[in-house]
Order: structure tokens, then C-alpha cells, then sequence
């Protein structure tokens, strides 16, 4: 099961996200697939091949990009993991693109339930999951995570760096918590609101655990 990053535009500032991630997981890409899905950026073929080898120096080896302009992969790149053949593209006039306005933070709303071997990442905003987070599953937000079922696998809020994150959960039997940074194992949390509803915040460098009103 691949891990799939989707950056967002500016794509300077999404690495930076990333580096952020890295640095409070160093070993997160070790041995794991990625597909790169580009969609919607409008990449072109000089600006993909520099993304694989700022990913490549990140020690996230590309397996595979989804999303790519017909034609921009080829010799070089990782292929489109659907197969296929690249078509050449008629020329368009060089226009400078618009200047983009800040974007606000963007939530990413789940309504299956996170498997166990899952992973979802997801560090522009908040991950809320209708559902449950298997044992062996794993969320990482930049924001907080809200789970409207069970936690049963690793929950990680915050990972861009924001210390003000929170998790919440309907029950709570984590193998592991993180908040920018700061981490708990199941072994570290003890009985206290085993299976309960929970609400999980950062008090300066402690990480508590409280019933969720």
C-alpha cells in the first residue's frame, strides 16, 4: 500500500511543511512506496523532474505520478502508475500565471473509517474521520484530528508545527499520540479514559489527556 503525497501550491511552501514534518519524524519515508499526485497544479515537465529531486533529497523516493500534463513524464520521471503513453502537447504562449492569494487552511473530511496499514497525511488543516482509526493505522495532520469513532492506532496532530492542535475522539485506545512534536505511547497514557470519549491538547511541554464534554 503506497503513501501518497499531494502538494499544494506555492509548492516552496509545501516543502517546507514537509521539512517540518521530517524533522519531528526523521525516519517517516524510510522504506515506504509514494505516488506523487500532482493534479491541478499544472506542473510542466522541468518543474516535475525539479520536484522528484527535492523529494530525492528528502529521502522520499517517488514510485509513481498521478496527475501529470500528458506528455510532461517520459524518460527520467517515475511513470503514471495507471500505465500509458505520453502525447506531445500543442505550445502554448509563455504568460506569467497570476499571482495566488494566501490560501486558508484546508480541512480533509474522511467518511470511511482509517484500515489498519493506512496512512493518511494531510498538512495544509484539520482531518476529521466519521468513522474509526484501526490498530497499525496512522493520521498526521498539520492541524488537529477530530475522530467521530474509535482511536485504536497512531494519531499525530500538528505535524507542520502548530502546538496549539488537539485531538479529539469518541474512544480513545491509541498506540500512539503526537502533538508538534511531543509523543506518547500507549504504554506512557496508562488506564486513565481507556476507552472513553477524549480530548488530547498540549499544556507547555506535557501532553494531557481529559474527558471530551
Amino acid at each position: 500500500m503506497a503513501l501518497v503525497l499531494a502538494p499544494s501550491a506555492p509548492v516552496h511552501d509545501w516543502l517546507e511543511d514537509l521539512d517540518a514534518l521530517a524533522r519531528r519524524s526523521p525516519a517517516f519515508f524510510v522504506g515506504r512506496p509514494v505516488i506523487l499526485d500532482v493534479s491541478g497544479l499544472g506542473l510542466d515537465r522541468a518543474d516535475l523532474t525539479a520536484l522528484v529531486s527535492d523529494l530525492k533529497a528528502r529521502d522520499v523516493t517517488v514510485m509513481g505520478i498521478e496527475g501529470a500534463k500528458s506528455g510532461s513524464l517520459g524518460e527520467g520521471l517515475p511513470p503514471a502508475p495507471a500505465g500509458g503513453r505520453p502525447v506531445d502537447e500543442v505550445a502554448t504562449p509563455d504568460t506569467p500565471a497570476p499571482a495566488e492569494p494566501p490560501r486558508p487552511p484546508r480541512s480533509l473530511i474522511l467518511d470511511q473509517p482509517v484500515r489498519s496499514g493506512q496512512t493518511i497525511l494531510h498538512l495544509d488543516g484539520d482531518i476529521t474521520i466519521m468513522g474509526s482509526v484501526a490498530s497499525g493505522a496512522e493520521v498526521i495532520a498539520g492541524g488537529s484530528i477530530h475522530i467521530y469513532g474509535a482511536l485504536r492506532g497512531r494519531a499525530i496532530a500538528g505535524a507542520s508545527g502548530n502546538p496549539d492542535a488537539r485531538i479529539t475522539c469518541r474512544k480513545f485506545e491509541p498506540e500512539l499520540l503526537a502533538i508538534d512534536g511531543l509523543y506518547r505511547t500507549a504504554d506512557d497514557l496508562g488506564p486513565d479514559r481507556r476507552g472513553q470519549p477524549a480530548q488530547i491538547r498540549l499544556e507547555g511541554d506535557a501532553i494531557k489527556v481529559a474527558a471530551l464534554e
